[in-house]
């Protein structure tokens, strides 16, 4: 293919891209096929000889599409949102386009500093302290990661290492790995307790209150427990807006602990993130002036497609320190006068992602990205009017922001009944998950396209299965 090519075929790639999403209500949402489908649909090799771009883009409907989930439907109501807009995938454009792998500044200068400038804006938009800024001049600073999973594995890694160096200059003894723990909530998100077993480290899972809020005193009762049995607390994980119930913990309590004894304290908001540039759900971040790290996910509820998790360090030194291999194929000679990404990451290699926040910022601009927020909490509150005025039903957990839990008055196993019998028809999708030993029904606005109507049209599918279900009198 060249410029010319491109340019015909790009054309119709854009347009193919623009009328999927302007027409994505019309396509079942899940898809219904088995699996191993695709082996059935090409061949078992590639072609000797290169196929034309026509026969390629033909495919994408009779091969792609009906396996697709589509995540971007308005009727698509499970998990958290996946933040989609034109201008994003505008901007995923041009950095395929440019193609460049910025792992270094003088890999990239542009897509090094226009990153800083980036998590600069984001947070102040988030009123975030001034310590986890490039432009206080202090060693914070902050960082796009892919998921909120690598944000916290980076922050494991670092604090581990931030306690075996700090034993080594000490006691120059080394710190047994074995004894070395790390704390979340038993609401936390499986990614915590990944990162400890990537970390090869112990992951204790402490107990919420009824509110389902990880509170101070049993961090500390755990921690005094585990010292006084030659374990080394290093890390704790406050989740905000957990993906089981989008419950909150209590992170000034728990801040205020891990600054006592002296443990990193790390605040994944993957979610509900997005809702803090918002004034009235702000004061959920209060507390972060006392975190090591702080994660959200533009690329969830800030119309920034996959993948763009937002990472800041209050002390950029003790992520350099633990992550930093510098051969000399990598050295340039403005080396310490500005970051060198590579040395914040797992990976090395990186692409030019601060694009797409850019992009958004500047097209939506603050304002009406905070519409789009409330807009969504709006429309969760609908949703939650409706399953209260049904007697069938209730509401499980307060709604904060964009998500209801909620069950039909019933058996576990009448719930899962209805949520099979949901998922099954296609029209719309759900996911479960528990509260308190109680099978509960998990219903998100997603799409940044769902109205009012969409609710309404939920609602009916919930209504229709339920009725189905116990008209059956099996359950």
């Amino acid at each position: 293919m060249e410029a010319d090519e491109f340019r015909r075929y790009g054309k119709q790639m854009v347009d193919f891209i623009a009328d999927y999403i302007s027409s994505i209500r019309e396509r079942r949402v899940l898809p219904d096929v088995y699996p191993g489908y695709i082996r059935d649909l090409i061949p078992d090799h590639a072609p000797v000889e290169g196929e034309s771009w026509e026969e390629v883009f033909k495919d994408i409907e009779r091969v792609i599409m009906p396996g697709m989930t589509h995540w971007h439907s308005p009727h698509f109501h499970a998990f958290y949102p996946a933040a989609n807009s034109f201008p994003a995938i505008c901007a995923d454009m041009l950095s395929g386009g440019l193609g460049c792998i910025g792992f270094t500044w003088a890999s990239s200068p542009a897509c090094t500093e226009l990153e800083m400038m980036m998590l600069d804006w984001l947070g102040k938009m988030l009123h975030l302290p001034k310590e986890f800024l490039f432009g206080s001049k202090g060693p914070g600073g902050g960082v796009i990661q892919g998921t909120a999973s690598e944000a916290t594995l980076v922050a494991l890694l670092s604090a581990r290492n931030k306690v075996i160096s700090a034993s080594k200059r000490n006691s120059k003894d080394d710190v047994p790995m074995e004894k070395l723990i790390c704390y979340a909530s038993d609401q936390a998100h499986s990614s915590v307790e990944k990162a400890a077993m990537l970390g090869g480290l112990k992951f204790r899972s402490l107990p919420v209150d009824d509110a389902l809020s990880l509170r101070g005193e049993v961090l500390r009762a755990a921690i005094l427990e585990d010292r006084a049995k030659g374990k080394i607390p290093f890390l704790v994980v406050g989740t905000l807006g957990t993906t089981n119930s989008c419950a909150f913990d209590n992170i000034k309590e728990l801040g205020e602990v891990c600054s006592e004894e002296n443990l990193w304290f790390h605040i994944d908001a993957a979610y509900a993130g997005s809702a803090f540039i918002c004034s009235e759900f702000r004061h959920l971040l209060d507390g972060v002036e006392n975190a090591d790290s702080f994660s959200m996910n533009p690329h969830k509820w800030l119309l920034v497609n996959f993948d763009c998790s937002t990472m800041w360090i209050k002390n950029r030194h003790d992520v350099v320190e633990a992550f930093s291999v510098n051969p000399l194929y990598l050295k340039h000679d403005k080396e310490g006068q500005i970051p060198d990404y590579r040395h914040w990451q797992i990976p090395l290699g990186r692409r030019f992602r601060s694009l797409k926040l850019w992009f958004v910022f500047r097209m939506f601009g603050v304002k009406r990205l905070q519409a789009y927020i409330r807009k969504h909490v709006d429309l969760a509150h609908e949703f939650e009017e409706q399953v209260k005025k049904d007697e069938r039903f209730e509401v499980v957990f307060p709604v904060t922001l964009g998500l209801v839990c909620f069950r039909v008055k019933g058996s576990d196993a009448l719930n899962g009944e209805v949520l099979r019998h949901i998922n099954e028809r296609g029209r719309i999708t759900l996911t479960p998950t528990r509260f308190k030993e109680m099978y509960v029904i998990r219903f998100a606005v997603c799409s940044k396209d769902t109205e009012r109507e969409d609710i309404s049209y939920a609602w009916q599918e919930i209504c229709y299965a339920t009725s189905h279900v116990l008209a059956a009198g099996n359950l």
